[in-house]
């Protein structure tokens, strides 16, 4: 590590009278790769959007390459040489990945823009990094853990000297983590400073030099990686000690009755004749490496995307759900892993977000009821610790955690039977986990079942009873969590089918 290129001292900010950012300080060194942790709601991804213009600062100094700065805007900062990949993807699905990772420098040809140069640049980028991904399709062709990689690529392609990667991994499968943690590494022995955001322990001892943490707004301390342990590292970021084991054996009754069954689903080359079943009060995880079709079968269940063939039964009578507004009145709600994409309404109040699915519960005689809507909602994102300072507050003020508890909060609003969870802590810090798996633990002592899609095969282990294990469209195994272990859950993961 050199010198220190940036220093953050004494940083405040305020919302509406919120006191989001109280006297802050951080600093990052030439070629170190500096952590930047915290709960949800701790101030992280606020501190980084006053670092590159975003937000004004309302109090405190920014020391950049040892002179202070002040920036307006993204493009003053990114002058400097500040490059940020931000947590939720703000990417053009209309256009194509070169368009995308080049827009506003583009190359030109004379009057027009030469999209076949941008094309061979991204896929020499890509090449570098070790990424299958063609420069000429449309971007929302993609999956999202492809749109990050792009959005990756991205900012590395440009001349930065200081990189903040915030939440980066979040939607990569470990191939590409392991991809760009050896692109990381050559930007370090460039002498090239990163800030690096992560919910994930285990990223973080193998990637960081230091780390920062702040809780509520304000800094706690900044410490060397290597002399410290995770559970220090987390009692700092939430005042506690927090474990997880992996379940023992299955909570579920030999007797419950089975609530869901799907029979031979086929929904494109995604999804190939898979069937499963779900019980009253169970957990079932869903398992596999990304592209492996877990999102495309609960998908075609919910009525999001058309199936092909197959047949569902709820509670042992066939039903057709063609359409989402379908399985929810069949008691199905689905979570999903893109929640910006799918599940918010920014502008909208957490009341709003909260009470859009049950609006009709609250309707009498063609009136709103909006004091019952606001009161059930309080009550419900209370108790699942949702950080907001009014059930007025707009969503998009909310940190990212706070936005998936608010979706969570709008299906137990339903009041469903059955809860499709795709990737639910995506995005999360450990103290927001723990209180989605109490929440999901305390759904199935109410009789409520779930399926459970998560890239974390710790969590897939921590919170099912059984496992459906997927490869390429296809059920390649099950398992009853007594016997489950990461070793052959990959097994069955990575088990091609035979020519």
């Amino acid at each position: 590590m050199g010198e220190t290129i940036l220093k953050m001292q004494g940083i405040q900010k305020y919302f509406s009278g919120v006191h989001a950012l109280n006297g802050v300080n951080f600093e990052l060194r030439a070629g170190e790769v500096h952590a930047l942790m915290g709960e949800n709601g701790a101030g992280k991804s606020t501190l980084i959007k006053v670092l590159c213009g975003i937000h004004k600062r309302d109090g405190g100094t920014v020391e950049l390459f040892g002179e202070n700065v002040d920036f307006n805007n993204i493009a003053e900062s990114q002058a400097a040489g500040i490059s940020v990949i931000h947590q939720e993807l703000n990417m053009m699905g209309h256009l194509t990945v070169a368009q995308n990772m080049f827009i506003g420098r583009e190359f030109r040809k004379g009057l027009f823009i030469d999209d076949a140069a941008m094309e061979r640049e991204a896929q020499a980028l890509f090449d570098k990094m070790g990424v299958k991904i063609d420069p000429s399709v449309k971007l929302g062709s993609l999956t999202v853990g492809k749109q990050q990689m792009v959005e990756i690529a991205k900012a590395i392609s440009r001349d930065c000297k200081l990189l903040v990667l915030d939440e980066p991994t979040a939607a990569l499968t470990l191939p590409e983590v392991e991809e760009l943690f050896k692109i990381m590494n050559e930007l370090r022995d460039k002498g090239i400073g990163m800030i690096y955001i992560s919910h994930r322990m285990d990223e973080i001892n193998r990637i960081s030099d230091r780390v920062t943490v702040m809780r509520d707004g304000e800094y706690v301390g900044t410490v060397n990686t290597a002399e410290v342990t995770k559970d220090d590292i987390v009692k700092m970021m939430v005042g506690r000690v927090i474990m997880g084991e992996q379940k023992a054996a299955s909570a579920v009754p030999a007797d419950a009755p089975v609530i869901l069954e799907a029979r031979n689903l086929n929904a494109g080359k995604e999804v190939k004749n898979v069937s499963f079943t779900l019980r009253r009060g169970e957990i079932l995880g869903f398992a596999g490496l990304m592209g492996a079709g877990r999102t495309e079968v609960v998908r075609a269940l919910y009525g999001a995307d058309p199936k092909q063939t197959g047949e569902i039964f709820i509670n042992g009578q066939k039903v057709s759900i063609k359409t989402p507004e379908q399985a929810v009145k069949h008691g199905i709600c689905y979570l999903s892993e893109d929640r910006k994409r799918y599940g918010l309404m920014l502008d909208k109040s957490v009341t709003q977000n909260s009470a859009i699915a049950s609006i009709d519960d609250y309707i009498t005689a063609g009136i709103i009821d909006d004091n019952k809507m606001r009161e059930v909602s309080a009550e419900i994102n209370a108790k699942l610790r949702t950080k907001t300072p009014s059930m007025e507050q707009l969503l998009k003020n909310l940190s990212g955690g706070n936005q998936q508890k608010v979706i969570i909060a709008r299906w137990l609003m339903k009041n469903c039977d059955i809860f499709i969870f795709d990737e639910p802590t995506r995005g999360i810090d450990v103290g927001a986990k723990s209180e989605i798996y109490n929440l999901m633990e305390d759904l199935t002592k109410q009789g409520k079942s779930i399926i459970m899609i998560s890239s974390e095969l710790p969590e897939v282990l921590r919170m099912s009873d059984r496992i459906i294990v997927m490869c390429e469209g296809r059920k390649t195994g099950e398992l009853d969590i007594c016997e489950a272990n990461q070793e052959n859950i990959m097994q069955l993961a990575t088990m091609r089918e035979e020519n």
